[in-house]
This record gives C-alpha cells, structure tokens and sequence, in this order.
C-alpha cells in the first residue's frame, strides 16, 4: 500500500483491546490500516516500535494558556511578555508534545463586564493562532450569563465556531455564579448539545474559613488546604447534580480532589444520571504534606481544589478511575512561575508576616508534560491501572466527551496522533527534575519522582513532533479543531415534576 509512514512491530492498545506485534499504516495523517505486516512501497517512511506500547495521542481537556487581561493585548500578542508568570499557547503545547499529548482543550475566559463571549473567542484565536506545536480547541468560561449570551450567542458558538463545551464556576468571586445563573446556562446548553463543567466548591464556606484562619494568624500555604476541606468540595458536587438532575442535562464536574465528592457522582450514575467525572494526577500522587515544605515552598502545591491530606482521599481517586466514575484524568495546567513577585510569591506580599497569607497565592499547577507520563509510569506499570484503562482516561474518553471524532483512538479514519513507548527492556527508570521540562515554569510539583517510561515518539497527524527527548515538531503545525456535540449519553427525558424545558 502506499503509505506515508508505517510504524512497525508495537503493542497497539485502544480503550478496549491490545494487539501485539502490530503495524500501523499512516496516509495523508491519517491511519489507515492497522495489522500484522503490512506491506509498504518503498519510499514509505518507517518506525520501528520495538515491541514497545503504542497509544493514541493525549488529549487534555482541560489546560488554561496564555489567560491574560485582554484589555492589554493588540493582534493576539501579550505585551511585558518577560515578566508573564504562566504558559502561553507556544511553551505550553511544546511542553504537551514532550510529554505525549497531542490535542489540548484550552479556555477562553469572559470577564464579568463582557457582555459579547464573541469578541471574547476572537481574541484567543488571535492568542493562539500560528503559535501551537499540538492540535487545539476551546472551551468558554461563562461568568456573566445574560439572557444575549445563553440564548442568541451560544447557538453561534455551537455552529460557527464549532465550541461545543462551557465551563462554570461555583466559587471565586470574580467568576462564580449563583444557582439561578447556573440553571440558565444549563437550560440553553441542553438544548443545544453543550457539555457543562463545572468547578464545584462552596464560595461562602471558603470565605467564611478563611476569615477565621486568618485572625488565628493560620495562613500559611498548607491552610490554603484548611480553608477547603472535603465537605467543601461534596457540598457543592451535591448541589450542582441536582440543578442538572432537575434540568436533565449531563454536567461534568472537574478536578475532583476527595472521596466525599467521588461517592456523590458515582452514586449519580447509579441512578443513570448523565454526570461525569474529572479528576487530576496532583490527586492520585500528592498529599497536602506537599504544602508543608518550608521557605514557603508549599505555595509551589496551592490549588483549588486542594491537595488531599487523608490517604483515603488518594485511594477514592484510584477507585473511582477504576471503577469508571471518572471519565477522563486531566492536568488542569494553570501554571505560575514560583520565583517571582507575580507568581506564587505574591502571596508574601500581604501583612507582614514571614509565611504570607494563602488566600494571595495564585492557584494552580504545571502538568501537562507530565500528566501521560505520570499515568503510564504510576499506573499501567505500578499495576494500578490497565493498558485500556489509562487510553479510556487520558485520550478515548476526552475526545468522545468533547466531540473529537477524529482523535482518541488508533482505528481507520482516526488522525494518526500516536505515542510510541520505549521498550522497557531498554528504559533507565529516572527521577524527574523540572530541567528536564519544556514549559515556561521554574518547578513542577512532581520532582524527584521516579519515571519507569517517558514517549520516545509523540506523532501528531502522522508527523513526528517529538523523538527521544527532544520536540522537532514546529510551532504552528498545530490546528485548531471544531468540534460536534458529546458522543457520550446525553438527556434522559426523565422528570421531577411536571416541568418541562
């Protein structure tokens, strides 16, 4: 067969099924056959997986780059670009490819005063636009829903920019909605096919907390985690499936952090409802310890959620992937760098005191490089997790959740984004070091954990962007993809009272 590129002899696994000593054929960026020995024309170009695993690309669902104020940005570019703290579209998407991922899902953030989320789409595209080394989509975050967004502005979203997925908050005071707005979105979404995410943590307990930590002169970064106990979290999960229970709409509730919140969901889905589940490898790996490091060091781990301190909180997460609840495993990629005065250390800047207050500390993490390889490496060779399991979660899933009918898979007619895997036979287990890295950040929180596989190749639409530890892809070979409607169970047209939408 005519063949571009054939990859030969690898362990082929899909969300379902492995086959070993297979060939994948590849045309036009598209795999177009998949078997044992395939035969090739000569000038196809050839791979040898070594026996090695090989796994679809991953998609990130859930990454926020180059997240500025707008109001400073002319034809896409961020101005004072040194001293920007995160990962724009260009640091971040190379640090993905380095890491196995080969389609990130993206934010595009309206402002409480936008009173259009077009101008709000436009502008990150121009944000992205000839800047990704990876495949690339948008999610909107919606934080003033007017009755012109929900109801004229989401159906241009769905049809014209082929954005099928908004995001909700539940906490932050410049973001969060109440109840009301939420059933407005959710109303307008249902109709149209939208997949809702929702941040769900109770505000009010958050700042009545924090207040009360903070006259207790209890404020270092490990009270971040104080101030958001699990309760906080199941709270609002509760709260959020019934507003989707009673609109029936599928909601996705993200980076779930504890077993309180986990046994609400999964006790959703036994009752059938359409509710899906996300959760972070910070979860699965971390415990709050990590915010006790001294120096104020601990703020290098102050996310929201937080950082369980309860081991039994980590093992409701492995459970709960196990078992099906969570749906995807995303990084939440919402880094800042730690070593300057707009990043973490901001949050020494307030009171006077030697440890800082927590509530000024950026939150969020670096992961995206290493969320596959953290999965790969701690759960298919740690024995947690399956093969299937960890292509389900980490790139099936999120492509059918967010209508990337072309990505998530190795099938005919798939776009041939592939990791392939070094043989184990012939990998020098490593502890990880942030030099090692190709983000913007100056830590990661998973130093000095031991990595038994890193992706030898990343492909994306049959090119090699990334080889043996080095990214050859080029910046700008990413594209941005429209996306169609959930694959996953939708509406089930069951009512709590003679309502109906």
């Amino acid at each position: 067969m005519d063949f571009d590129l054939v990859i030969r002899n690898g362990t082929v696994v899909t969300a379902s099924d492995i086959w070993e000593s297979c060939d994948i054929g590849i045309k036009d960026g598209t795999i177009v056959a998949v078997g044992p020995r395939l035969l090739a024309t000569a000038c196809a170009q050839e791979i040898d997986a070594e026996g090695a695993f090989i796994t679809p690309g991953g998609v990130d669902s859930h990454v926020h780059l180059s997240q500025v104020n707008r109001s400073t940005i002319t034809n896409g570019v961020i101005p004072d670009r040194e001293n920007y703290v995160a990962d724009t579209y260009d640091t971040g998407t190379r640090s993905a490819v380095a890491g196995g991922t080969t389609t990130v899902i993206t934010f595009a953030s309206q402002m409480k005063k936008d009173e259009s989320i077009i101008p709000v789409i436009e502008n990150y595209h121009k944000l992205a636009k000839d800047q990704s080394y990876c495949d690339y989509a948008f999610h909107v975050i919606i934080t003033n829903p007017t009755p012109q967004i929900v109801e004229d502005e989401f159906p241009r979203m769905v049809d014209e920019y082929g954005i099928t997925s908004v995001k909700l908050y539940m906490t932050y005071k410049p973001m969060k909605l109440l109840d009301y707005q939420i059933l407005d979105v959710m109303y307008s979404a249902r109709k149209l096919g939208i997949t809702t995410m929702v941040h769900a943590e109770n505000a009010d307990i958050i700042d009545w907390m924090t207040q009360h930590l903070e006259e207790k002169l209890m404020t270092q970064p490990y009270h971040h985690g104080t101030s958001r106990p699990p309760i906080v979290e199941a709270e609002a999960t509760n709260r959020v499936i019934c507003l989707a229970e009673l609109m029936d709409t599928p909601i996705l509730l993200v980076h779930i952090s504890g077993g309180p919140a986990t046994k609400h969901i999964r006790d959703a889905q036994t009752r059938l409802l359409p509710i899906y589940g996300e959760t972070c490898p910070q979860y699965m790996f971390l415990l709050a310890d990590s915010m006790r490091k001294g120096d104020f060091e601990g703020a290098k781990c102050v996310c929201s959620p937080p950082i369980r301190e309860d081991k039994s909180d980590q093992d409701a997460i492995w459970a709960g992937i196990k078992n099906g609840t969570f749906n995807v495993v995303s990084s939440d990629h919402a880094p800042c760098k730690y070593n300057h005065p707009n990043g973490k250390q901001r949050g020494l800047q307030h009171g006077n005191l030697p440890y800082g207050k927590f509530r000024f500390i950026p939150n969020g993490l670096p992961g995206v490089e290493t969320r596959v390889p953290l999965l790969f490496s701690g759960g298919v060779l740690s024995g947690r997790i399956s093969p299937q399991k960890f292509v389900e979660v980490t790139s099936t899933n999120p492509a059918k959740l967010y209508g990337l009918k072309k990505k998530g898979s190795i099938a005919p007619g798939f776009d041939a984004d592939l990791v392939i895997w070094y043989s184990q036979t012939k990998f020098q287990p490593f502890k990880l070091t942030n030099e090692m890295l190709h983000h913007a950040i100056d830590y990661t929180p998973f130093e000095g954990i031991e990595f038994k596989n890193w992706p030898r190749y990343t492909i994306i639409r049959g090119k090699v962007v990334f080889s043996h530890g080095e990214v050859v892809g080029e910046m700008g070979y990413g594209q941005f993809i429209q996306r169609e409607k959930s694959l996953l169970p939708g509406p089930r047209d069951v009512w709590l009272s003679e309502w109906r939408p």
